[in-house]
């Protein structure tokens, strides 16, 4: 939630879309030309008010649904999931697993969905991608010095670039936290816009950026705001809360903030960005909270694969046990499901 701007309409206690952000600086100025102008800009943007945003989520979160909407929830759920493993002792053997997954999460139905994506390291991209085929589940990969972002330019550029000519459809690149926090907003601003040139192929569709905030590490949700904002300047396809290494990582009321900058950036450019949060996403429950706080928030047009993930290493399972209950009345251990 924001705090009014004079002057402008409120509606039931939000400030309206339109005035968000002001189109102006989008018209007849470049608010990237300069660090001066970004930081200008990034400062001019409306502050969050941090207990409206809790209190908004957590009504959101109390949201019921009946049976119907549930089964829909639970397949479209399924389908936005980023089946996530970025582990030191991931293998080609459990990638070539997780990819069985992905795309038949449930063997004996054929109507469950497949997920959107699986995330793994760059260095297991070849691997994914052939075990993947020609199934449409994309491959994501982690890059420029994940987690940490602590790196040269060089070193980032070249993790991106491998990642990319190995096949990945989608990158997920880490901000430098300390440089944003340090208030360099144009060389993270340069940094972004750098990963998404390498993400560019000679042939073929581009790889789309997903830009990593960190947001456990930003401190306040103001800051939330900010990086979203530079992250969609910069160019990134989607913003992502967090590398799901860092405590706390997704939030429901930092998602909401995101969402709202997202709902404003398209008001304010015409320009959609999807948002994804990760880590920390365990249950059915849980992930039908953020598709309610999706729609109410950003809208429904984001409520697609295509503008809304769930990075996570452990959701599906849960997903899958609600959906067997849901069709069958019977609860399902986890033994029914398998673990990878």
């Amino acid at each position: 939630m924001v705090s009014g701007v004079p002057g402008k309409p409120m509606l039931g206690g939000m400030v309206a879309s339109e005035s968000e952000v002001e189109k102006t600086p989008f018209r007849d100025l470049d608010v990237t030309g300069s660090d001066s102008s970004l930081r200008r800009f990034l400062h001019g943007l409306p502050g969050v008010d941090q207990v409206g945003a809790e209190q908004r989520a957590a009504s959101l979160s109390t949201r019921s649904i009946k049976t119907s909407a549930k089964a829909y929830a639970l397949d479209l759920a399924i389908s936005m999931v980023d089946l996530t493993t970025l582990e030191g002792q991931d293998t080609d053997g459990k990638v070539r697993t997780l990819a069985a997954k992905a795309i038949s999460p449930d063997p004996s139905d054929p109507t469950c969905p497949s997920t959107a994506a699986i995330c793994v390291y760059g260095d297991l991209v070849a691997t994914a991608k052939q075990a993947l085929g020609d199934s449409g589940v994309h491959v994501a990969a982690v890059a420029t010095a994940f987690p940490s972002g602590r790196a040269s330019m060089d070193v980032k550029l070249a993790d991106t670039r491998d990642a990319v000519e190995a096949g990945a459809d989608e990158i997920d690149m880490v901000i430098d936290r300390g440089a944003f926090l340090s208030g360099r907003y144009l060389e993270v601003f340069e940094e972004i816009a750098q990963v998404r040139e390498a993400c560019k192929r000679r042939t073929g569709r581009d790889a789309h950026l997903k830009v990593i905030l960190e947001t456990g590490e930003l401190q306040t949700y103001d800051n939330v705001r900010r990086a979203s904002w530079l992250a969609m300047l910069a160019g990134g396809h989607f913003i992502k809360t967090s590398t799901g290494k860092v405590q706390p990582a997704a939030t429901l009321p930092v998602t909401l903030v995101m969402l709202e900058a997202v709902r404003d950036f398209r008001e304010a450019t015409g320009t959609m960005i999807g948002v994804k949060p990760a880590g920390g996403i365990r249950t059915a429950k849980d992930a039908i909270k953020y598709l309610v706080t999706v729609n109410e928030v950003a809208g429904p047009d984001w409520l697609d694969p295509d503008w809304f993930r769930f990075g996570a290493s452990t959701l599906l399972n849960d997903l899958l046990m609600q959906r067997i209950k849901l069709q069958t009345g019977r609860y399902s251990g986890p033994d029914y499901v398998t673990v990878d």
